[in-house]
């Protein structure tokens, strides 16, 4: 008699990892700027996404930034390539390449991310509503392609006040052309 019921939570347990894989595979299949993971229509800004399929993901991408952009992954503090960049520069968007962050807005927020306290002006970075981890938090997507950048949090500097707490797998940094002094009058 206690066989069954020691079979019974591996049962259960396996029934569940494998409704969630699905619901999971459901997601990922509809492409980047279609998932349903916001069933209370959540997002906020950059209402006009456009989905990315599979096959329309630049071939350059590395596994990391797939599974960042694509999948929602987040990559190790401190590990990512720009978390403590200082060079002048913009920061784009890795799967569209849309303008999203200025390194003039960028600080170090002792976090091990890149951290910016606004988007560039004009850019097109949606919000919405994460409730994974049994935590509430505003993800950030590209509001042009749906790639996942990172988070926002309400404990940045001012002006804005805002934390743009984004993986550096989702971006890739243009430095800023400096003038030629060759050419200069």
């Amino acid at each position: 008699m206690k066989t069954r019921f020691l079979i019974f939570p591996a049962m259960l347990a396996a029934a569940v990892v494998c409704v969630s894989l699905t619901a999971r595979k459901g997601e990922m299949g509809a492409g980047a700027g279609a998932r349903k993971d916001d069933p209370e229509g959540e997002q906020k800004g950059g209402s006009e996404m456009s989905a990315v399929c599979d096959s329309e993901l630049p071939k350059n991408l590395t596994p990391e930034q797939i599974e960042v952009t694509q999948q929602k992954g987040t990559e190790r503090p401190f590990s990512g390539k720009y978390w403590a960049t200082k060079e002048p520069g913009d920061y784009n968007c890795v799967v569209c390449r849309k303008p999203l962050f200025s390194s003039k807005t960028k600080f170090d927020s002792h976090t091990g991310w890149p951290s910016f306290w606004a988007p560039v002006e004009g850019a097109k970075v949606a919000q919405k509503t994460d409730r994974s981890h049994g935590m509430a938090r505003q993800e950030v997507v590209c509001g042009n392609c749906g790639a996942h950048l990172g988070h926002v949090f309400d404990d940045g500097p001012q002006p804005t006040g805002l934390r743009y707490c984004i993986n550096s797998a989702s971006l890739q940094f243009e430095p800023e052309k400096k003038a030629d002094a060759t050419n200069s009058p």
